[in-house]
C-alpha cells in the first residue's frame, strides 16, 4: 500500500500548496479510500503546461520540505478527487425533469426538439457554457459527453471546455435513420467525414478528447455503424460511446433491425465499435456472454441509476458485472438522469443495488460508490492516474468538501465514527452544497454557497 508522504519529480513552475483534510485512493484500481485530517497537497505547472500534483502528505511532515510554498488553507474542509461522469448529454440540459412514459416517447417529445436547436452555434455555445459551469459547481471535473448531430455543437462544447481548462471528451452524434429532420444525417459518408474532421480538429488539443458517438444502434444504418467502426480502428486513441440494452422496447427494436446479430451488444461488436476506450451506457439487459465480451476487450459500462429509475428502464446487475470482470463507473445521464449531483447518483446506485429483483440485493460500500464516480470511472476511461484521484503525477483537478454544509449534515457527520460512516452520510444527505470549491488545473473555479467555517 502507498504510504505518505509522496512526491512527483518534474520541471516546475507556479508551485502552490493546498491545506485541508484529504480523501484519496492509494491504489486507484481498488476502492479502498484513505483519509488524512490535516494534509498538504502541492501542485505545479509542468513543462507541458499541465498543472499536476507534486506531493501529498500530512501537513506536519510535508510542510518543512516546502518552506517558501504559498498555501491556501481550508480549516475544517476536505480535499477529494474531482468526480468523473461516464455518460452525460450536454444538449439535454434543458429537458432535465421532463415527464414521459418511457425512453422512446421521452426522446420524441423532449430530447429531439431541443437537440435541433444546437444547429445554431450561438445557442450551442450558451448551452455548453451553462452545462460546464453546472458540472463544476457540482464537483464534476471530467465527463464523457454527447453533443448532437451538428458539428457546430461539438465545436461549441470543445471551445467552452478549452476556455475553462477542463479535461472533457465529446463527439458528434451519428444518426442517419429513424431520426427527425434536423437531426438525421442525410449523407452517411459525409457524417463519417465530419467525424474524422472533428477528430483532427479537437482530439488531443489541450485537455480535450474525441469520442466517436453513434446515438444508439436503431438510429444508424449498418453502413454508418461499420464506417464508425473503421474510424475507431484507425484512431485507437479516441473513445467510442453509445447506449446499449437500456430498455426492453429498445432491445426488441434492435432485434428487428439487426436479426443477424446475437444480441444488441453484438451489433456494435460486428461493426468494430467494441474495444478499449469504448463506453456503453446503461447495460441493464445484458446476458453473461455480453458482459464477458465487454470485459475481454476492455470496454466499460456507464451505470446511470437516476435515469434508469426515472424512465423505468430497469436495474443494473452489479453482481453479474463483478462476476464477469466488467469495468464500470457511475454516470448522471442528464437529461434522462434527474440530477447533475454525484451525490444523488451515488445514492441512487446504492438504492438500486439493494433491490431484490429476481436476485438478492447487495449493499455497496460507500468507498466503492465514491470510487466508481472518481478513480474507478477514470480507469474505465483509460485515464487511470490522470484524473479522478489525488496522487502525485495526477492532474490538479479536485473538489473541496464542506461536511457541515447543512445543519443536518453537520449534525450527522459530527457523530460518525468511521470513514465509511462519514462518506455514507455525505452520499445520502449531500447535494451541491457539499462542494465548497472546485479546483481546475490549480485554479479555484467554483464556490458553493456555504462559508468555509460551517453551515
Amino acid at each position: 500500500m502507498t504510504t505518505l508522504p509522496m512526491q512527483h519529480t518534474a520541471p516546475l513552475t507556479e508551485q502552490q500548496g493546498w491545506r485541508a483534510g484529504l480523501l484519496w485512493f492509494p491504489d486507484p484500481q481498488h476502492p479502498q479510500a484513505r483519509h488524512e485530517s490535516d494534509a498538504l497537497v502541492v501542485t505545479a505547472r509542468e513543462a507541458d503546461g499541465v498543472v499536476r500534483i507534486q506531493a501529498i502528505g500530512p501537513h506536519r511532515e510535508l510542510a518543512p520540505q516546502w518552506p517558501e510554498l504559498p498555501v491556501t488553507h481550508w480549516p475544517g474542509l476536505c480535499m477529494a478527487p474531482g468526480f468523473v461522469d461516464l455518460h452525460i448529454h450536454y444538449p439535454q440540459t434543458d429537458v432535465i425533469g421532463s415527464p414521459a412514459d418511457g425512453l422512446l416517447p421521452w426522446l420524441e417529445h423532449y430530447t429531439f426538439p431541443h437537440e435541433k436547436q444546437l444547429a445554431d452555434p450561438a445557442r450551442a455555445q450558451e448551452v455548453a457554457g451553462f452545462f460546464l459551469d453546472e458540472l463544476m459547481r457540482q464537483g464534476v471535473t471530467t465527463a464523457l459527453c454527447f453533443a448532437t448531430a451538428h458539428p457546430a455543437s461539438v465545436d461549441a462544447f470543445m471551445a467552452q471546455a478549452q476556455q475553462r481548462h477542463l479535461r472533457m471528451l465529446s463527439g458528434k452524434v451519428l444518426q442517419d435513420r429513424h431520426s427527425p429532420d434536423g437531426l438525421r444525417d442525410t449523407d452517411t459518408a459525409w457524417s463519417l467525414r465530419q467525424t474524422e474532421d472533428l477528430i483532427r480538429r479537437w482530439h488531443g488539443v489541450d485537455r480535450l478528447g474525441y469520442a466517436i458517438t453513434p446515438r444508439f444502434a436503431p438510429t444508424s444504418t449498418r453502413e454508418q455503424l461499420h464506417g464508425a467502426g473503421e474510424i475507431a480502428q484507425q484512431y485507437p486513441e479516441v473513445w467510442v460511446q453509445s447506449h446499449v440494452a437500456e430498455n426492453v422496447d429498445e432491445i426488441r427494436w434492435v432485434h428487428e433491425l439487426f436479426p443477424e446479430a446475437r444480441s444488441y451488444l453484438d451489433v456494435y461488436d460486428r461493426a468494430g465499435l467494441l474495444r478499449q476506450r469504448s463506453v456503453y451506457a446503461h447495460c441493464i439487459h445484458l446476458d453473461d456472454a455480453d458482459r464477458r465480451r465487454m470485459a475481454e476487450v476492455g470496454a466499460a459500462a456507464a451505470i446511470c441509476p437516476t435515469s434508469n429509475l426515472f424512465l423505468g428502464s430497469g436495474f443494473f446487475d452489479y453482481p453479474a458485472a463483478d462476476s464477469a470482470g466488467l469495468r464500470c463507473g457511475l454516470a448522471s445521464d442528464v437529461g434522462g438522469g434527474t440530477s447533475f449531483s454525484p451525490f444523488h447518483t451515488m445514492h441512487a446506485a446504492y438504492t438500486v443495488a439493494r433491490q431484490n429483483v429476481g436476485r438478492p440485493g447487495i449493499g455497496l460500500a460507500p468507498e466503492h460508490l465514491w470510487w466508481q464516480h472518481t478513480a474507478g470511472a477514470a480507469a474505465a476511461l483509460d485515464l487511470n492516474g490522470q484524473v479522478g484521484n489525488l496522487l502525485p503525477g495526477g492532474e490538479a483537478d479536485f473538489v473541496v468538501l464542506q461536511p457541515r454544509a447543512t445543519p443536518l449534515l453537520a449534525r450527522r457527520t459530527a457523530q460518525t465514527e468511521t470513514l465509511a460512516e462519514w462518506l455514507f452520510a455525505m452520499v445520502v444527505l449531500g447535494d451541491d452544497r457539499l462542494i465548497a470549491h472546485t479546483v481546475i488545473q490549480g485554479q479555484i473555479a467554483a464556490s458553493a454557497r456555504m462559508s468555509d467555517n460551517g453551515a
